[in-house]
C-alpha cells in the first residue's frame, strides 16, 4: 500500500524541499517507485530534481485547477530517477482559484488517486506557510514529517503546526498523524541544539527520528546541479544521512531483510 508524506514546517529555511528532493533520491536507492509533489510557487524542490521550471507544459497548477490529469503532468528527475508533478511561479494563481472551487480542500487527495498503484512513496514538499495548497497536502496524504532546527523560534512555530495537523484531523483527514520530526542543520556541539533536542525527544518520543541531518556544504550545493546530494556526491555526510533516513521510515513501514536495510543505510552498498 502506497504511502504518503508531506513534509510540511511553516517556518522557512529549515530543510524542507531538501528533505523532499533527498527522501526520495534515497527511496529510490532501495528500489521503491516514488513520486515527489512540488507543492511550492518557489519551484526550488522541480530546480532541485534537475527539471526547468521555467519550461513546463504542464504542471501541478494545471492538476490542481481540473486542465488536466495528474499523469499528464508527471517527469522523471534526471539525477533522482523518481517522478515529479513540478510547480512554477503559476501555482501562485492556483490558490486562488482553488478558493471558488467545489471540495476546495481535497483537490489535490482526488487527482492523485488514479496514481497510487503506481508508486509506494508520494512525498509533497510543502511552501511556507498555513495556506489552501498546505491544507490540501495535509488532507492528501497519511503522515507529515516535520524538518526542524533546534532552535528556540522553531520549537514555537511547530506548536502551531501540530495545532492545524490536529484541526486537519479532526474536519478533513481523520488518519492523519505526524509520522516523524527531523532534526536538520544539526550541530550537536551546540548545547541550545542539545536542549531542544531533548524537549523534542520528551514530547514527540518514537515520533522523532533517530537520524539527524548536519548542516555539510555538499548537501548545500548540490541543488545548485539540479542534483540530490546522493548523485552530486553520494560519500558525503548528507547523502549518508538521507539514506539512514530512508532505512529509519521504511523500518517503520516494512517488513525488510537486513541485507536490504543496509542498502538504504550504506552508500557504498547502494
Amino acid at each position: 500500500m502506497i504511502k504518503k508524506y508531506a513534509i510540511a514546517n511553516q517556518k522557512g529555511g529549515v530543510g524542507k524541499t531538501t528533505t523532499c528532493v533527498n527522501l526520495a533520491a534515497s527511496l529510490v536507492a532501495t528500489k521503491k517507485r516514488v513520486l515527489l509533489i512540488d507543492l511550492d510557487p518557489q519551484g526550488n524542490a522541480t530546480m532541485g530534481s534537475g527539471i526547468d521550471k521555467s519550461d513546463l507544459d504542464l504542471s501541478i497548477y494545471e492538476v490542481l485547477v481540473g486542465a488536466c490529469k495528474a499523469e499528464d503532468a508527471l517527469v522523471t528527475s534526471p539525477s533522482g530517477q523518481y517522478s515529479v508533478l513540478p510547480a512554477n511561479g503559476d501555482l501562485t494563481a492556483a490558490e486562488v482559484e482553488m478558493l471558488s472551487m467545489d471540495n476546495k480542500e481535497r483537490l489535490l487527495k482526488s487527482a492523485l488517486a488514479p496514481l497510487e498503484d503506481q508508486f509506494d512513496y508520494l512525498v509533497i514538499d510543502c511552501p511556507p506557510s498555513l495556506n489552501m495548497l498546505t491544507v490540501n497536502a495535509l488532507t492528501a496524504c497519511d503522515g507529515v514529517i516535520i524538518p526542524m532546527q533546534c532552535e528556540y523560534y522553531a520549537l514555537e512555530g511547530l506548536s502551531a503546526l501540530v495545532n492545524t495537523i490536529n484541526q486537519i484531523q479532526a474536519s478533513l483527514n481523520p488518519g492523519l498523524t505526524i509520522e516523524g520530526i527531523l532534526r536538520t542543520m544539526y550541530d550537536p556541539r551546540n548545547s541550545l541544539t542539545n536542549d531542544v533536542s531533548a524537549q523534542l525527544a520528551e514530547y514527540f518520543g518514537d515520533a522523532l527520528y533517530r537520524t539527524c541531518v548536519p548542516r555539510n556544504v555538499r548537501l548545500a550545493e548540490a541543488p545548485s546541479f539540479g542534483q540530490p546530494a546522493l548523485a552530486y556526491d553520494r560519500q558525503s555526510k548528507g547523502a549518508i544521512a538521507y539514506l539512514a533516513l530512508a532505512g529509519e521510515i521504511l523500518r517503520r513501514n516494512e517488513n525488510l531483510r537486513p541485507d536490504e536495510i543496509i542498502q538504504a543505510e550504506n552508500p557504498a552498498q547502494a
